[in-house]
Order: C-alpha cells, then sequence, then structure tokens
C-alpha cells in the first residue's frame, strides 16, 4: 500500500471562527479560565469584526460606550458617552495583548467548510486556501452583521459612476462637488449621511420608510469624571449598572399594542410637524409604524441634514438603475457621480457563506431554509459540539448584544466542562428541546412590536423573527446561567482516538 505523505490536519480542543466581539470574547474567557488549546480564525488582517469594516464617516455605537464593554474588560478610559468607530476597534484590539491571545490568532483565513466526523467526533475546518483544520468543538463567532447585503436592484452593475457598499467605504474617493445618491436609510447612513451633506454638492436619499430617530445625549466624559471611573473603587461599575437598567427599561416598548409606544409614536409625530414643508412631508419624516418594529436610532444631526438645501429625500421606490441615473418606480431620473449602498447586512443568513455539514451529511443551509432557530441561540440538532454566538433570536433592539455574547460564551464554557467532566466526545442539543425551543420563539416573538408588519433586518421574507430576543435580558441571563444538561446528548466517539503532538492517532 502507498504511503500517504500527506501532512495530518492540526488539532485543536476549540476552534472559535471569527475575531470580532464574539470571538474575542471567547477567546479571552478561555484565557481566563486556562484553556490553551484552542485557535481564532479570521478572513481580515486584524480583529474587531464589524468595527474593522464599518469606518465609514462618523461611524459610532448607539449602545453608551461604558455598557458597550465586556464586564470582566472594563475599560474606565472611554472618551465620550458614546464611542466612535476607531475607540471601539482600539478596544477590542487591546483584548489581543491583554488576554495573550496573539499566538492562538490565525489572520487571513477564510473558512469556506465545516464538516463533522461521526467517526471522530470532531470538526473538519477547510480554508479558503486549502488548509484543513481539525477541531472537537467549533465556536462561531461571526455574529449577525457581517456579509453586507447589495440590495436586488435591475442595473445596479452598469451603474459607471462610483459605487460601494458603506461597511466598504471607499475613502480614497472625492465627494467634494458631487452628486451623491444614498439607497438604504439606516442606522449607519443616519451617521454617515450628515458628513457626506457638507460635501456632497448635490444629495438624493432613497427612502422606504421613515426611522425613529431619537436625540442622542453624547459628550465627552470630563477629567473628573475619568478620574473617578479609574480611580474610585465601584464608580465605574456603579455607573454601568445604571446605564444597564435604564435601557434595560425600554423593552416595554417592544411589546406589541404597548400603550408607552403608542404614546411616544403620537408624541413624535407632533414634534416632526415643525420640520414640514413643500420638499419636506410629515410621511417622509414620520414612521407609520409602532416604535421599535425597526431599530430605534440616536442622532443629534440627522434632521439637521435632511434640512440643507443640496440634501432631498425621495419616498418612491427604487425601480433600476442605468449608468448614471436612479430612476424610481413613478419614472422619475435621478443623476448621480456616486451611488453609496446604506443596504445593511444579510443578518438573517447566518454562517453565510460557510458551508456547515452535520450528522448523517446534514446541511445547515437546508436546515434553516424557513429561517434560523438555534436552542438558547446558541446550538442546532443535527450539529453536535458545534455553537453560535450572537445566533438567531440573540440581537437586541433595546440594550448591548456584548452583554449577550458574555452569557453565551459562559454557556460554551460550562459546556466544555461538563464535556471533561462526564469524560465524553461531544454534545448535542436534543430534537425536543430544540422544537420546544423553536415553538416558544414563534409564540412569543408574536407579542413583540417586531411582528406588527414594517420590514426590517430582524425576519426573513416569509416573516420569521429571526434576529431578536424576544423578551428582558435579565430572563436570558437566568436560562443561561441555569442550563438544563438533560436538554442534552452526550455520546463518545465510536473510535476514541489520543492526541500526539496536536495530531489525532487513531
Amino acid at each position: 500500500m502507498a504511503h500517504d505523505s500527506r501532512q495530518q490536519p492540526q488539532h485543536f480542543r476549540v476552534v472559535v471562527v471569527g475575531a470580532g466581539a464574539a470571538g474575542l470574547c471567547m477567546a479571552a474567557r478561555m484565557a481566563q479560565e486556562g484553556i490553551r488549546d484552542f485557535l481564532v480564525l479570521d478572513k481580515s488582517d486584524g480583529v474587531g469584526g464589524t468595527w474593522r469594516d464599518n469606518t465609514y464617516p462618523d461611524s459610532a455605537c448607539d449602545v453608551p460606550s461604558h455598557l458597550y464593554s465586556f464586564s470582566f474588560a472594563p475599560n474606565p478610559g472611554w472618551s465620550r458617552k458614546w464611542a466612535k468607530q476607531p475607540e471601539i476597534l482600539s478596544y477590542f484590539e487591546s483584548m489581543v495583548d491583554r488576554f495573550s491571545l496573539t499566538h492562538h490568532l490565525r489572520l487571513n483565513t477564510e473558512v469556506s467548510s465545516l464538516t463533522w466526523s461521526e467517526d471522530r467526533s470532531s470538526w473538519s475546518i477547510l480554508t479558503t486556501s486549502g488548509d484543513e483544520i481539525e477541531a472537537q468543538v467549533v465556536v462561531n463567532g461571526l455574529g449577525q452583521l457581517s456579509v453586507p447585503n447589495i440590495p436586488d436592484i435591475g442595473g445596479l452593475s452598469g451603474f459607471t459612476g462610483e459605487m460601494f457598499h458603506s461597511a466598504r467605504w471607499n475613502h480614497d474617493h472625492d465627494l467634494r462637488g458631487e452628486r451623491v445618491a444614498v439607497i438604504g436609510i439606516g442606522a449607519s447612513a443616519i451617521q454617515f449621511v450628515p458628513p457626506v451633506a457638507e460635501q456632497a454638492e448635490q444629495l438624493t436619499l432613497f427612502q422606504r420608510s421613515a426611522n425613529y430617530v431619537g436625540p442622542k445625549a453624547d459628550r465627552e466624559f470630563k477629567d473628573w469624571e475619568l478620574t473617578a471611573f479609574a480611580r474610585i473603587p465601584g464608580v465605574r461599575e456603579a455607573y454601568r449598572q445604571w446605564t444597564y437598567w435604564r435601557l434595560e427599561a425600554r423593552f416595554a416598548v417592544m411589546r406589541r399594542g404597548s400603550a408607552i409606544g403608542k404614546y411616544y409614536q403620537k408624541k413624535f409625530r407632533k414634534e416632526l410637524e415643525v420640520l414640514v414643508d413643500e420638499d419636506l412631508p410629515l410621511d417622509a419624516l414620520a414612521p407609520d409604524y409602532q416604535p421599535g418594529c425597526k431599530r430605534i436610532l440616536l442622532s443629534n444631526d440627522w434632521y439637521p441634514a435632511l434640512k440643507r438645501p443640496n440634501v432631498s429625500v425621495v419616498t418612491d421606490p427604487v425601480d433600476h438603475v442605468d449608468a448614471n441615473h436612479i430612476v424610481t418606480a413613478d419614472g422619475s431620473r435621478f443623476e448621480a457621480d456616486t451611488l453609496i449602498l446604506g443596504t445593511g447586512f444579510k443578518s438573517t443568513d447566518f454562517l453565510t457563506p460557510m458551508v456547515v455539514t452535520g450528522r448523517d451529511g446534514a446541511d445547515l443551509n437546508k436546515v434553516w431554509a424557513d429561517g434560523a432557530v438555534a436552542y438558547m441561540s446558541l446550538a442546532v440538532t443535527g450539529f453536535p459540539n458545534m455553537f453560535l454566538l450572537y445566533g438567531p433570536n440573540s440581537n437586541l433592539g433595546h440594550n448591548s448584544i456584548l452583554f449577550m455574547i458574555e452569557q453565551q460564551v459562559g454557556y460554551v464554557l460550562a459546556a466544555l466542562e461538563q464535556l471533561a467532566e462526564r469524560e465524553c466526545d461531544s454534545l448535542e442539543v436534543s430534537e425536543s428541546a430544540m422544537r420546544r425551543w423553536d415553538e416558544e420563539m414563534v409564540r412569543r416573538s408574536a407579542d413583540t412590536v417586531w411582528a406588527t408588519g414594517c420590514d426590517s433586518w430582524y425576519k426573513t421574507d416569509s416573516g420569521r423573527i429571526t434576529n431578536n430576543w424576544i423578551g428582558h435580558t435579565t430572563e436570558y441571563r437566568k436560562r443561561l446561567n441555569n442550563p438544563r444538561w438533560s436538554d442534552w446528548n452526550f455520546s463518545r466517539a465510536r473510535a476514541p482516538h489520543r492526541i500526539e503532538d496536536g495530531v489525532p492517532v487513531a
């Protein structure tokens, strides 16, 4: 028999896919717990995920800084109440040295497929460069905001001017004196439109529906505040807790038909009436849906930008694009030198474009054909030893996603501990537990504002709410901090193997 000289794939106990907020949280907590046998893969040349990608003008977070950091990795030095992109990226980059993660990182490495081996009770991870890595456990930290959504608009590829997505901003292109068109007015556009409006000769915004845009009480922290956060025990944590509970109270707005939601809707429309004129009708300003159905946005310069003489809002739907025009359904043509797509992300296509093959050849894309669902937002029947961070039904409309990620990472660490204590090779959520969870998500999401009819990135084309958590974050924390291991099946490998020099040997 000919000898196979191919090198055996390197084996790790845990491989984390993605080095954004979720992947870094998982890596840092494993390092804290003394787990050394892990690897973090990322297709980019650095860490930070969405905060590395979204460098558009005025990119910032809409969660207050002290809550947009991990409880185990506080940053008393946030410069302002709502941090901007460079400072947030710097925070995540600092975690690499803070938790000694450098030798665990493998950058410029994109994963093309994950394939479960039943015999070896491990995952085979194939990269786009053809390398193979083996892992007992895979933790997917790709999140919901990693793949830009390019809209299906006729003629888009034939546009002859400059065109780019907000998450792939072309900083080399000068917008001064140009006619700029923006398709898609959401959380990113709310931030980049005001600075673009200051540069462009003419800015045309193509808006499907108006947003709720509230004031942002942002400012730099004063020196005495920074000193208190850094040096007086308890001050920073008290401020963080106050911020958390203040945001948590906002979940009341997320309930379908809530009295407070109706009050805010009426109040909002009333306050916007002063901005109405011939060029800016109320329908272009005030949403026709309950607050919270789409993400509530924060900005102090959005409405002033809309009132600029060089800015116009088009509410008629975009029909198609030609060489240098955007054409709406009523036949109107708008000339543009640059087209910016503020069309968000493929938020409901979790784990794309990876091909994930589980037990008995199950294809995760087909399993999720009618909408993604995961037990506790982090595990799927038929895919043993695989976890998701910031997975289905864990996004928030009222609080910090980093809080949710921390709870999920804590659960995964507990699962790794269970595997070791039980001397098992794999664990898989049971079909009955998965079904029970799915039924609960469908039932309870129907009572939320997200189910009231607006189009949003929170749900699939069929209307299934796949992205958002359906309750308070306190409930999510309680459920994940008290795992029901009876919902899981633990097993040993059919062909046990030992590890020698990082390589599995049968």
